[in-house]
């Protein structure tokens, strides 16, 4: 099936992780609902919580480093400016949220926490680097960074081998370190509105990525290391400076949907058809 857009559609779909399903509100419009407590599934205990989500604070009230029995911490959308070392005291966190706030560092210290298995929300901070301490947290399986002025990723992120999902929208990256290769069980890729014009051909370690967001970054050609990824089911290349689709494209064993909107290319004919035999839906 091939699909024509005659005008810009922004179409924002959801990630693997849903934190309005894993902790009862909903992400970046408002909490829809918050409990003093969440179940963790384990023969009904329960999980301390605290929400202290926009409450206008300005600083993390120092109580909070004292309540080392939390499992989940929300400080979102406070106007923090600053996160006090003593972050890794809450050694038994497992979901830590501190996105929409103002912080422009992060201290060593969450680093110091092993136990974040589920969500780390980073994003719509001010952030220009991210500490490599980070990569200490191996357990990890939501990362969201985006909305940040980063322009780079640390290297030691390849160390966070249990992530699946990745999010670093609308930063300044322009490139991605090597190291992205170890991530083996990333499903999904967010790297919508970056300065990015290629990908480190290590991206082949991406054995069980599904999801590939690219758009609106300065692409001129489709990296040639996306055709060894077998389970890459969505490739989203809207608004880039592509000019050209090379045949390897047909060859790619999942993939569904290939979105080339707003960029200068016209795939073949033949490339076309192959991929409409194969049920892949391409916008055009």
């Amino acid at each position: 099936m091939r699909i024509t857009a005659p005008e810009r559609t922004a179409i924002q779909g959801p990630g693997l992780v849903d934190a309005a399903t894993a902790y009862g509100y909903g992400y970046g419009y408002g909490y829809a609902r918050i409990s003093s407590h969440t179940t963790d599934g384990r023969d009904g205990a329960v999980e301390p919580t605290l929400s202290l989500w926009r409450r206008q604070l300005g600083e993390v009230p120092e109580s909070v480093w004292q309540r080392t029995e939390l499992r989940v911490l929300i400080l979102a959308d406070n106007g923090l400016t600053a996160l006090s070392p003593r972050i890794g005291q809450l050694a038994g966190l497992t979901t830590l949220d501190l996105g929409h706030n103002a912080l422009t560092s992060l201290p060593d210290s969450l680093g110091d926490l092993a136990e974040l298995t589920g969500c780390l929300y980073l994003h719509d901070n001010n952030l220009s680097q991210l500490p490599d301490t980070l990569g200490n947290l191996t357990r990890l399986r939501y990362l969201n960074v985006g909305e940040n002025p980063l322009t780079a990723l640390p290297d030691t992120i390849g160390r966070m081998t249990e992530l699946i999902e990745l999010r670093a929208q609308h930063s300044r990256l322009t490139g991605l370190p090597d190291t992205i290769g170890h991530l083996r069980k990333l499903r999904e890729l967010w790297l919508r509105g970056n300065a990015l014009t290629t990908l480190p051909s290590t991206v082949t370690g991406l054995r069980e990525l599904r999801h590939l967001d690219l758009r609106e970054n300065v692409f001129t050609e489709l990296p040639e290391s996306l055709a060894d990824l077998p389970r890459l089911r969505h490739l989203d290349l809207r608004s880039n400076r592509i000019v050209r689709i090379p045949d390897w494209v047909a060859r790619m064993p999942a993939l569904e949907k290939l979105d080339l909107r707003w960029n200068s290319c016209t795939p073949s004919r033949r490339l076309l058809t192959e991929l409409e035999e194969r049920a892949c839906v391409v916008l055009l």
